[in-house]
C-alpha cells in the first residue's frame, strides 16, 4: 500500500481542481490500510444472521443487525423505515429424466409456483426462438431454454442471457406449455443451481419453473440430441402473505443538508448465505462512511448508508425510498451503489451532468493508483438506485471484476469462504475516495433527464 500512496500524494498535488483535498485522501489511505473492517462485517453478517429472503426471520434479523451495528460505529440517525415486501417460500424441488434414478441439480425460480408435472421436452435457445416455434410443438410440453451465459469482465454477458429466467415461464405458459426449464445464468461448472427471479403474466398460467445446474442442463441438452426425453418436475414452492421488512439507514452529517447516497442491498437468495450478493456490498459502503467518519473532519455533504430492502425479490426497499425521500430528493447530489460482489474495481463509470464529467475524470486520476480506469458518462448504476435515477439523481459506478461473480451468484456457494479479501478491501478505499471528493465538490453532479412516472 505504500506505493499507492506515494503515487496517490502526487497525482492529487497535481489535479488543479475543486475536488482536491490532499491530506484527508492520504489520511484516508493510512487508516483503510491499517484497519479495514469489511471482512469482518460479511463474517458477521453471513455467519450470525446467514440467508436473508425477504419476509422471513432471516431479513428481520439482518435488519436488527444492520441497526446494532451502525449504531455501534458511530453512525448518526440510524434508523430501519418500514418497507412492504413479498413472502415467498422455496421448499422442496425434484427435476428427473423419466426413467432415471438421479434427480438433476436444480433450484427452484424466485415465485415460482409449485406443482408436479410430467410432460415432453422442447428444448429451445431463447424467448424469441419459443415465440416462432408453432403452438403445438409447444402445448403440453416443458419448455427447456438452453441459453449458455458468457462469462466477461464486465458482466455484460448477464443481460443477453437472463431474459429467459425473467420472461421465459411467462411466455411458455401463454403457448400452452405446463412446465419450463432453463440452464442456469450462471458460469459456473459445477453442479450448483442458479436461482433469481421470474416474472408471470396475468394473462397465463403460473407453471413451476426451475433452473439446472450448467453440468446438468449439458446432461439433459445431450439426451434432447438423441431423441425425445420426458422430464418430471416436482415444485413445493408457494407464496405466503406479505411481511414488513425496512430499509437501515445510518448517516455521517456533514456541513450542508445535501446527500451523498451509498446503498447496498441488505436481503439475500435463502439457498446460500449472501456472502457476495450482497454481504460484500453491505460491507462495502458501512466501512466506506466509516472510514471518513474517523478522518475527524466533517464532510460538505453528508453521507448517507441506505441498506435497502428486497432487491431480489422486486426492489420493494428502493421504491419505498424513493417514495419516502421524494421531497428531499433534489438534495440527493449522487448516488452509489455496492451490488457485484467483492471483486476489485477496474473502472469508474457515472452518469451525470456532462458539465460535471470534470468533477469525475479528477476523481478517477485520484484512483488511478489502485487499478482504476476513467469509464464513460451515462451510466446506469446499480439496481436498487434506479428509482433514483428515473427522477434525475445523478450516479457514479465503480465497476467490479465480475469475472467470477456469476459462478456464485444466487447459489448455495455463495458464501463467506468465496469473498476475495484483497478486492473487498480495494472497494472500500475505492468507495471512500469517491465518497469523500463526491462530497467536497462543491459544483454538486448537476441533474439527469428526469423519466414520466
Amino acid at each position: 500500500m505504500s506505493g499507492r500512496r506515494l503515487a496517490l500524494g502526487l497525482l492529487l498535488a497535481s489535479l488543479g481542481s475543486p475536488l482536491q483535498a490532499e491530506a484527508p485522501l492520504e489520511q484516508l489511505q493510512r487508516q483503510i490500510a491499517a484497519d479495514n473492517r469489511a471482512y469482518q462485517w460479511v463474517a458477521s453478517l453471513t455467519t450470525e444472521v446467514g440467508p436473508r429472503l425477504a419476509g422471513t426471520p432471516g431479513d428481520a434479523k439482518a435488519v436488527a443487525w444492520a441497526q446494532r451495528l451502525l449504531r455501534e460505529q458511530g453512525f448518526a440517525e440510524v434508523r430501519a423505515e418500514p418497507v412492504q415486501v413479498p413472502r415467498w417460500n422455496r421448499r422442496e424441488v425434484r427435476v428427473s429424466l423419466a426413467g432415471d434414478a438421479e434427480p438433476l441439480a436444480a433450484v427452484a425460480l424466485g415465485g415460482s409456483e409449485g406443482g408436479q408435472v410430467q410432460a415432453p421436452v422442447l428444448r429451445v435457445e431463447s424467448v424469441a426462438d419459443l415465440q416462432a416455434r408453432p403452438l403445438e410443438q409447444v402445448r403440453g410440453r416443458i419448455v427447456f431454454f438452453d441459453r449458455r451465459m458468457e462469462r466477461t469482465r464486465d458482466g455484460s454477458g448477464y443481460g443477453p442471457a437472463v431474459d429467459v429466467r425473467v420472461r421465459g415461464a411467462a411466455e411458455a405458459a401463454r403457448r400452452g406449455a405446463v412446465g419450463a426449464v432453463i440452464r442456469s445464468i450462471g458460469t459456473s461448472s459445477e453442479r450448483v443451481a442458479h436461482t433469481g427471479t421470474l416474472r408471470y403474466d396475468s394473462s397465463a398460467a403460473r407453471i413451476p419453473a426451475v433452473a439446472l445446474a450448467n453440468r446438468d442442463a449439458d446432461r439433459l441438452a445431450a439426451q434432447l440430441a438423441q431423441g425425445a426425453v420426458t422430464l418430471s418436475l416436482s415444485v413445493g414452492a408457494r407464496y405466503l402473505k406479505d411481511a414488513m421488512s425496512a430499509n437501515v439507514i445510518g448517516e455521517i452529517p456533514g456541513e450542508t443538508d445535501e446527500i451523498v447516497l451509498l446503498g447496498a442491498h441488505l436481503d439475500s437468495w435463502d439457498v446460500g448465505t449472501g456472502a457476495n450478493d450482497d454481504g460484500a456490498g453491505v460491507a462495502i459502503v458501512i466501512e466506506a462512511a466509516r472510514q471518513i467518519a474517523r478522518l475527524g473532519i466533517k464532510p460538505r455533504r453528508t453521507l448517507r448508508v441506505v441498506l435497502f430492502a428486497n432487491e431480489e425479490f422486486g426492489l420493494s426497499g428502493a421504491k419505498a425510498y424513493a417514495r419516502a425521500h421524494a421531497a428531499s430528493l433534489d438534495r440527493h447530489v449522487l448516488a452509489m451503489e455496492a451490488d457485484f460482489g467483492s471483486g476489485a474495481v477496474f473502472r469508474l463509470d457515472a452518469g451525470v451532468d456532462p458539465a460535471q464529467w470534470p468533477a469525475i475524470e479528477a476523481m478517477a486520476r485520484a484512483l488511478a493508483p489502485f487499478g482504476v480506469a476513467l469509464g464513460r458518462n451515462g451510466a446506469r448504476g446499480g439496481a436498487d438506485l434506479t428509482p433514483l435515477r428515473e427522477r434525475g439523481v445523478p450516479v457514479l459506478d465503480p465497476r467490479q471484476d465480475g469475472s467470477r461473480y456469476f459462478d456464485l451468484h444466487h447459489t448455495a456457494a455463495d458464501t463467506l469462504e468465496s469473498i476475495d479479501r484483497a478486492g473487498l478491501e480495494q472497494n472500500v478505499a475505492v468507495y471512500a475516495i469517491a465518497a469523500w471528493l463526491a462530497a467536497q465538490h462543491p459544483a454538486g453532479f448537476g441533474r439527469l433527464p428526469r423519466l414520466p412516472e
